[in-house]
């Protein structure tokens, strides 16, 4: 595409046409942008467009339009084409980063995402002046232009602040701190002192304010790893200022607004984190300034209303209180007892309530509200950093701490019984209260995990959960019902199994509340308890028990997901998944009520697929239908594929990228539940499988590999025979495979298939092709995962086809063939093959070329037949050998750039593990000594003689051990 005047103006009309609410204008013009994207100068054309363009609108959408781009496109994937030319890439990287400062803000929030996207990639080595055209701005004064350097600094160095240590990110920081520390630090003074100059200046505070909240930001990324050198010689300047800020009010500053956190919060809070950060990492040297800043910020906290805008202030500046009292050299700070009286009653209780924010977001924010309390994304709620500062405290005052609290337990819970209706926020208060004190340890996976011996949870549950939980209204109280929920689900390991079981029926019961925190909560909580193990590793809770209540908990369950509101809900989906894993059997009399609703719900989601948890958990409970009721009648795959094929057809057809994956998952299970033959419903689908846009997609070729593998060994003499002319294409799939090395692996899957139950004749024609495309991979890039996986195939073919066969074939490609891959390939690398069943197949062929192969026995091959032999017994007995070259730590964990759907193995389409040699061979060492004792009668001596000459001692040893069990000698 030329950078012209025509090109433009196309561009502008496509792009307008992708804001068009209309899908038949939107989806064409989004095609059409994704066809051109790959021509040379359309980023370039994208930049000019929101530069020079008259209409705000279309300068933000190429703005928007550009920063996708480069997100897709920039990274440079190792085996896959550069997406975008050379020249582009220098002339975006010349003109970005002015562009971008010459932009308004709404632009530059876009242009400084693509910068940092580029930033990622490129910064240092490629992109070496980045940093200095950056810093160099900070001498303009004008502080639209300062501000949009900080910004982008800012996203280019917040990685630092989770990238594990290594040698690289040192030397990158070392390069920005040189670089960048001191003209941050002076722009931080200087700033500071401009706040003071423009002290009545509402306008100039906004700017300079914004300045100093990505200035506070910029610091804890720089400071993150290590104490840098230069920020521990100007800790004065940066502490005294940043003190100096918290206690700073200025009326300009203050805002009307309840809900929205103003710049003075936003800083207050930044500069909490800050003081946190050295607090933990950098105790010793910051020791001078703690006690002036646990001043400051007690008093902020004292002093700080109840409104929503303060909520990240307070929580930062608890929890930076938190990380304090968990330090043994600050503990004098907090022993007093009027001090932890003080801090209980000012600080946590008042931040433990239940406000009316809360109850609105509990009504009609459920979902933001579940993902807060549920997956502890609350780490910036009020409730969550007093639930801290509790833990933090019982650490070295547990006893002083646990008195202090249950007097207000005990309080709460009484006022709560003077008038209920009214009063249940205290009640709401007192189990928050109690569950903070209790729980010392927590994970996801298994609820508390240590508790403080000084609370009684089962009696608190007997006497102030059961209850609410057994009223006969389901909707009453919803949030005093949510916290008794909330309460087993945390506390399941500490109370005894009889009152969970008690509580089982009461959770299923609650799934028909209305109120959708309550409903979620009840499936979430049977998903947790489900879930629990207990002796020999067994489910805590097992199905007999859960008898009585299969019809219910099913009925209630697939109800739940009708509610207003809980159409998708994916703790719901999650719990029918559980319910059928622990139910099994149980749960047949219920699966065509059951598998038509799941195929309704899956033909309504695939109209616009938005949850993708709630999906995986759907597909996987359609699995578990499958496999449980085929396990009792095989029969039954018929009526499934009935009520399954026309959905899935449906998928396919309007290509809903994001099933595919599961769709493909479904039919290999169903697949391999017939027994030795293709339905012709599947042979009309098998040409399609092969289509090379669908092996463009990652996340389609693991499913899709799976898929070819259940045809080839249900049906592969159908496919030789019905569908010969198809065979070119499979063996394209592994080509197209086997040239990438993130998916080599699968290429090999496909093949072994292919060999292992193809009838030879149809491969025959194709045979030395496949030998010379490995070998030019093998030269062009050799990977540790490609050698594992080519020995299994060589050693694979020669089961199949004999040892002959595989001498025979390599020495037909190139003289002498046979002997170089023995010596360089499969004696120096075999100790590298793992997987048990791997192992059986490389012991298998390897015997077979030991004692099989004439050549091995009289050619100049015969010198390899003991370093064979030795590396055999290697096999059998060293440990696997799993080291990597240094350079391909990388390659299998390379996450594709920009989104694309990745693959979600489903656990319950889980493929059985398949042994090719299993019937042939159950032992293999036993099987080499009654190879060798054959090959011995055949040819006497021979063996025994090259034994004893050439094969080391302890080999020696082993072998004689295989003999004896296996009851031959060597003639």
């Amino acid at each position: 595409m030329e950078l012209s005047d025509a090109n433009l103006q196309t561009l502008t009309e496509y792009l307008k046409k992708t804001l068009d609410p209309d899908p038949t204008i939107r989806r064409p013009a989004e095609k059409f942008l994704e066809s051109v994207e790959g021509s040379q100068n359309y980023p370039l054309l994208l930049l000019t467009l929101l530069e020079k363009s008259q209409e705000n609108v279309i300068k933000v959408c190429a703005s928007v339009t550009f920063k996708n781009y480069i997100k897709r496109n920039w990274r440079i994937v190792e085996d896959e084409p550069n997406k975008i030319c050379e020249s582009d890439r220098v002339a975006i990287k010349a003109n970005i980063v002015p562009l971008m400062l010459s932009s308004p803000e709404q632009i530059q929030k876009q242009l400084s995402d693509a910068i940092s996207i580029i930033g990622r990639e490129d910064f240092p080595q490629k992109w070496p002046d980045l940093l200095t055209e950056m810093v160099n701005r900070f001498q303009s004064g004008d502080f639209h232009v300062i501000n949009g350097v900080l910004r982008t600094a800012h996203s280019l160095f917040k990685r630092y602040r989770h990238e594990f240590k290594s040698n690289e990110l040192w030397t990158e920081i070392k390069l920005v701190l040189d670089a960048f520390a001191l003209p941050l630090t002076n722009l931080f003074k200087a700033t500071i002192e401009l706040c003071s100059t423009h002290a009545n200046d509402a306008s100039a505070l906004k700017v300079l304010f914004s300045s100093l909240i990505l200035i506070a930001k910029l610091f804890y990324s720089l400071n993150f790893q290590d104490l840098p050198e230069f920020f521990e010689d100007n800790m004065e300047t940066w502490m005294t200022n940043f003190h100096s800020l918290l206690t700073l009010d200025n009326k300009l500053l203050q805002t009307d607004d309840e809900e929205e956190a103003g710049l003075l919060e936003l800083l207050k809070s930044q500069i909490c984190d800050n003081a946190a950060l050295y607090a933990q990492k950098y105790d010793e040297e910051f020791q001078p300034y703690l006690p002036r800043f646990v001043t400051a910020i007690w008093n902020l906290l004292v002093t700080t209303g109840q409104e929503v805008k303060y909520d990240l202030l307070v929580s930062n500046a608890i929890q930076f209180l938190a990380s304090v009292c968990e330090r043994p050299h600050y503990k004098h700070l907090f022993e007093d007892q009027s001090t932890l009286t003080s801090i209980c009653e000012k600080v946590i209780v008042p931040n433990m309530e239940f406000r009316a924010a809360d109850e609105e977001a509990f009504e009609d924010n459920s979902e933001e509200y579940i993902r807060r309390d549920l997956e502890g994304s609350d780490i910036d709620t009020r409730r969550r950093a007093a639930c801290d500062l509790v833990r933090g405290l019982c650490k070295f005052f547990e006893g002083p701490v646990t008195g202090i609290f249950s007097g207000y337990v005990n309080s709460m819970l009484q006022e709560y019984a003077k008038n209920p209706s009214v009063n249940w926020k205290h009640k709401d208060a007192a189990i928050y209260l109690v569950t903070s004190l209790a729980s010392k340890a927590q994970t996801q996976k298994h609820g508390i995990t240590q508790a403080n011996e000084l609370v009684n949870l089962t009696e608190f549950f007997v006497n102030h959960i059961q209850p609410d939980l057994k009223s006969a209204t389901v909707n009453e109280f919803p949030v005093l019902k949510a916290d008794g929920i909330k309460y087993i689900m945390i506390f399941r390991n500490q109370v005894p199994k009889e009152q969970l079981l008690v509580s089982i029926p009461l959770l299923i019961n609650h799934l028909q509340a209305e109120s959708i925190v309550v409903h979620t909560y009840a499936a979430h909580a049977l998903e947790r308890l489900f879930t629990m193990r207990g002796t020999n590793n067994a489910t805590l809770i097992t199905a007999a028990e859960m008898a009585p209540f299969v019809e219910v908990l099913l009925t209630n369950l697939f109800k739940a997901l009708t509610l207003p509101g809980s159409s998708e809900n994916e703790y719901i989906m999650k719990a029918i998944m559980r319910s059928f894993s622990l139910l099994q059997e149980s749960i047949i009399p219920y699966i065509p009520s059951v598998i038509t609703q799941l195929t309704q719900k899956l033909l309504a989601v695939s109209k616009n697929p938005s949850k993708p948890h709630f999906n995986h958990y759907m597909f996987e409970s359609i699995c578990l239908s499958i496999r449980i009721t085929c396990k009792a009648n095989p029969e039954a795959v018929g009526s499934f594929e009935e009520a399954l094929f026309l959905v899935f057809t449906e998928i396919l057809q309007n290509d809903v990228q994001e099933f595919i994956p599961y769709v493909f998952q479904v039919m290999s299970l169903l697949l391999e539940m017939h027994k030795n033959e293709i339905p012709s419903s599947y042979m009309a689908l098998f040409p399609h499988l092969l289509q090379p846009v669908l092996w463009e997609r990652t996340g389609n070729i693991p499913p899709l590999v799976r898929l070819l593998q259940a045809y080839l060994e249900r049906g592969a003499s159908t496919i030789a025979s019905a569908a010969a002319d198809k065979i070119p294409g499979l063996l394209g799939v592994f080509q197209k495979l086997i040239a990438s090395k993130a998916n080599d692996h699968q290429g090999f899957y496909l093949l072994n298939s292919i060999i292992e139950h193809m009838p030879p004749e149809s491969v025959d024609q194709y045979r030395k092709q496949i030998f010379i495309l490995l070998f030019q991979r093998l030269q062009n890039s050799k990977t540790t995962k490609f050698i594992k996986s080519f020995l299994v195939f060589i050693n694979l073919y020669c089961v199949r086809y004999g040892a002959l066969a595989l001498q025979e074939i390599f020495d037909s490609i190139q003289p002498k063939m046979f002997g170089m891959v023995l010596e360089k390939i499969i004696i120096p690398e075999i100790q590298k093959v793992s997987g048990q069943v791997e192992k059986k197949i490389c012991a298998v062929g390897i015997t077979k070329i030991l004692t099989e192969c004439p050549p091995m026995m009289d050619t100049e091959y015969t010198k390899l037949w003991i370093p064979l032999l030795q590396a055999l017994i290697g096999l059998f007995e060293l440990p696997e050998d799993d080291t990597i070259p240094d350079e391909e730590h990388f390659i299998d964990i390379e996450d594709t750039p920009g989104y694309q759907t990745a693959f979600s193995q489903l656990a319950f389409a889980g493929r059985k593990e398949h042994d090719p040699v299993g019937q042939m061979v159950n032992n293999p060492r036993i099987h080499l000594a009654q190879s060798l004792h054959k090959l011995s009668t055949a040819c006497p001596g021979r063996v025994l003689s090259m034994l004893s000459s050439s094969l080391n001692a302890e080999a020696l040893q082993y072998l004689q051990g295989y003999l004896q069990a296996a009851s031959v000698t060597l003639l």
